[in-house]
């Protein structure tokens, strides 16, 4: 069997011009352009260029950017009012502080000052215990774009046996909330996990976040699963820096169904969930009906 590869690149471009579809109603009908606040913190190049690409998305979406950079010095009381600004700001719908932050800040601290309602990364306290309730809440963005590509690639994934690999705050448990919300029968392993393999090779779905390199080799998994390879390391091989997942991709490409890819996968699916959760934001904000197929 030769998988289907799951285009994440040419799935986000789908969902971005959705949102920027809803934009353009919620202009031309309401009056309202959705904006986003993005707060950095230090120097980190991994996190500029990230924040940058957030930024220029945005703007291609038809949504107002608001960029807020700071030394690495700056106080926890200052950062604090900084988010308690845009908190109250009305034009600001979405507000997202990068991680990681300087060492002196407290990281929760600082994301539960957040008002739940403009926490478009889905971190914050509130939202976690909604999520967890199967209320509505914000939804952490790469879970979400998970989600999204199971759905169109599966339609229902009611019934379903999913293994979640990895148990982080920040994908793991979420996207075990969010496959148990759409009735998959779920489990969630990790380091600990007695006879992993085995655990993973009774998998119809095989949600991979657990940040080793091609950890999870393609005899672990059942023939005709779909693989979400979350995993974005980067390797030296052959003297070459290479992006790689948590999963061989070529041996679990010869078993399963359908296979994410890293670079082009789950990845480019993360900002276009973040868009798609400021969108959101902006029509709860104002009462009006969320975007369709762009929510979980």
């Amino acid at each position: 069997m030769t998988a289907q590869i799951i285009d994440g690149k040419a799935f986000s471009a789908k969902v971005r011009e959705q949102v920027a579809a809803h934009v353009a109603r919620l202009k031309e009908e309401h009056g309202i352009t959705p904006g986003l606040a993005v707060v950095l913190v230090g120097e980190d190049p991994a996190s500029q260029v990230y924040v940058r690409s957030k930024g220029k998305q945005t703007v291609e979406a038809g949504m107002n950017s608001y960029e807020h950079k700071f030394d690495a010095t700056i106080s926890e009381e200052e950062l604090l009012a900084i988010v308690d600004k845009l908190n109250k700001d009305p034009d600001v719908h979405g507000i997202l502080v990068q991680l990681p932050l300087p060492d002196h800040l407290d990281s929760d601290l600082v994301i539960n000052s957040i008002d739940p309602a403009k926490d478009v990364d889905g971190f914050h306290i509130s939202n976690v215990g909604l999520l967890g309730t199967g209320q509505k809440s914000m939804v952490p963005c790469t879970p979400l774009g998970c989600l999204m590509m199971l759905r169109e690639h599966h339609g229902s994934l009611s019934g379903m046996d999913a293994v979640v690999l990895g148990r982080s705050n920040i994908v793991g448990k979420p996207m075990a909330q969010l496959l148990l919300g759409d009735s998959c029968t779920v489990t969630i392993a990790h380091s600990r996990t007695k006879d992993l393999p085995e655990v993973v090779r009774r998998a119809d779905i095989v949600v991979a976040a657990v940040g080793r390199p091609e950890m999870v080799p393609g005899d672990w998994i059942k023939e005709g699963a779909t693989v979400i390879d979350v995993g974005i390391n980067r390797i030296e091989r052959e003297g070459k820096n290479k992006l790689v997942g948590d999963v061989d991709f070529d041996s679990c490409a010869a078993r399963a169904g359908a296979i994410t890819p890293v670079p082009g996968g789950v990845g480019p699916m993360t900002i276009a969930c973040l868009l798609a959760n400021t969108v959101t934001a902006c029509c709860r904000a104002n009462g009006l009906p969320e975007p369709e197929g762009l929510t979980a």
